[in-house]
């Protein structure tokens, strides 16, 4: 089982005529669907509200069989993104985040153990830098990292804290208790103006990840590995609604390829080869080109993968 920790909030998209349309999502539970959707047993470790969007993000994570062993029932309200898009349909966010519920953990709502099936634990995204429950997820990776594969993706929010270099310590700090490491180029050009992506992936394999895998946009993804595995695969070309969800879809279907093909542990990773990550990448980017033909957070289900139906 993979654990999935982190924010479930509430997009509110464009729906026309001055219009919004609510949708669940945040990118922690975007994660969580799009392993339940794979067939990856997954559990969702966040604090839901109880107020109508709360009772949405619930329902979604129970409707796509997450199991919801670790999620807290916190008093207080949802947060929201609201979504605007430019011309090539990529997602633009504006957050409502004072005083709500994801960012108000305390550790005694944590596990002080977790069950022994759980292989690995995801994070990231904003629940990692917006206090006062930042601090609190992050002494739980780092607890956690000994024991079990520990999965992080950045998802750098400028909103959150617009000095790169006071981001670029929070994210640093993060990958020294982390395996794998996801991150869009986006980010690492924010995070490292002038800085070439490769560059950036050596650095932070540096810092003791055994993983760390760039996403590239249409362009496909590049990844490096302690191993000594460099790999770049190409995109596919789809015809994009939006990207709302992509990076996400990208990040759980990395951790089912690995899950599926029994590379989901500290052992493996640390010994992975070209092939094994290159097979990875590949699905990972062919299950996220399926969500940007969807609008939303629409990840696919194995059969929807090209390659995958009669696999």
């Amino acid at each position: 089982m993979i654990v999935v920790c982190g924010e479930t909030l509430v997009d509110l998209v464009p729906a026309g005529d001055g219009l919004w349309r609510a949708l669940p999502g945040g990118s922690p539970a975007n994660v969580a669907v799009t392993l339940a959707r794979l067939g990856t047993p997954v559990a969702m470790l966040a604090r839901i509200a109880t107020d109508p969007f709360g009772v949405l993000l619930r329902d979604r994570l129970m409707r796509e069989h997450v199991d919801m062993r670790y999620v807290v029932t916190a008093r207080e309200p949802s947060t929201l993104a609201v979504v605007s898009f430019d011309e090539a349909g990529n997602a633009r966010y504006s957050f409502y985040l004072e005083g709500t519920a994801d960012w108000q953990w305390r550790i005694e709502e944590f596990p002080p153990v977790f069950d022994p099936e759980t292989a690995a634990l995801h994070a990231g995204s904003m629940a990692l830098m917006r206090p006062p429950g930042g601090a609190v997820v992050e002494g739980v990776l780092r607890r956690e990292f000994p024991h079990r594969v520990i999965s992080l993706d950045p998802n750098v929010r400028a909103v959150l804290c617009p000095d790169p270099a006071q981001y670029r310590a929070a994210v640093e700090r993060w990958l020294e208790h982390a395996h794998i490491v996801k991150a869009s180029v986006d980010d690492v050009r924010w995070l490292y103006p002038g800085v070439s992506p490769d560059d950036v992936l050596l650095r932070w394999l540096r810092l003791g990840p055994l993983v760390v895998v760039l996403t590239l946009g249409a362009d496909g993804a590049t990844a490096r590995s302690a191993s000594g595995a460099a790999v770049t695969v190409p995109g596919m070309s789809v015809p994009v609604v939006d990207t709302i969800g992509a990076g996400d879809t990208f990040s759980g279907a990395l951790l089912h390829h690995f899950a599926r093909n029994g590379a989901l542990s500290i052992e493996k990773l640390r010994v992975i080869d070209e092939g094994e990550l290159a097979a990875a990448l590949r699905f990972a980017a062919a299950a996220a080109a399926v969500t940007c033909q969807r609008a939303g957070a629409d990840p696919p289900r194995l059969q929807e993968i090209p390659g995958e139906a009669s696999a």
